[in-house]
């Protein structure tokens, strides 16, 4: 039986590589292949069998996935819009586009900090096609996914293997509710920006009367 490339990189590549099948596993989901839940459980793994090193595989997660996601970034910002609807279709194309117009870099860090099923890929490609700029893209992505396999991270350190648990629990949770929960992401980051602002604003002195 002829093994997949999923299959060989979770099972041969990764193994082999060590720490640094970590990031290999995420360049690779991110950009040519779908390896779902590995990163997560990689992470949770390494943080609960190496505590005082959790940062590393955090590190190397992130890396990884925003590289592997700057991939497809740049083949979109090429491809055009073209390529998008030729992939997913015009529908899901226009949904993504009202999305990224309403909601702007809000549209691709919900999805970034969930696990699978959420979808994810499509978001990046829109980024590429819809003119975020290579700076926001990465930095958006760093921070979304660096808050997730954070958390993951410390729940590995805090609970072990009873952490895979839940994660696979809430993969099956999101797979009935991910529009929900991103909407309610989508909200919450809004609200969060909003208030930034207006603290910002106060904070800003008046300027003087001429």
């Amino acid at each position: 039986m002829i093994e997949s490339p999923a299959s060989w990189v979770t099972t041969k590549l990764i193994p082999w590589l060590g720490p640094g099948g970590l990031f290999i596993a995420c360049f690779l989901d991110s950009s040519f292949l779908s390896l779902p839940e590995i990163s997560d459980i990689l992470v949770i793994s390494s943080a609960a069998s190496r505590p005082e090193l959790a940062w590393l595989p955090v590190f190397l997660a992130t890396a990884g996935s925003v590289l592997g996601s700057l991939v497809l970034w740049a083949m979109a910002r090429r491809g055009g819009e073209a390529m998008l609807v030729k992939r997913f279709g015009g529908e899901r194309v226009a949904r993504s586009r009202a999305a990224f117009r309403r909601f702007h870099l809000f549209t691709l860090a919900v999805p970034a900090m969930l696990p699978p099923p959420m979808p994810f890929k499509i978001f990046v490609l829109s980024a590429g096609v819809f003119g975020v700029s290579l700076r926001r893209f990465c930095l958006t992505l760093t921070l979304a996914r660096g808050l997730r396999y954070t958390f993951w991270a410390a729940l590995g350190i805090a609970y072990g293997d009873r952490a895979l648990t839940w994660l696979q629990q809430l993969e099956a949770w999101l797979r009935h509710n991910w529009i929900a929960v991103a909407w309610c992401g989508v909200l919450a980051l809004s609200a969060t920006f909003l208030l930034y602002a207006l603290q910002q604003r106060r904070r800003t002195p008046a300027l003087p009367d001429a």
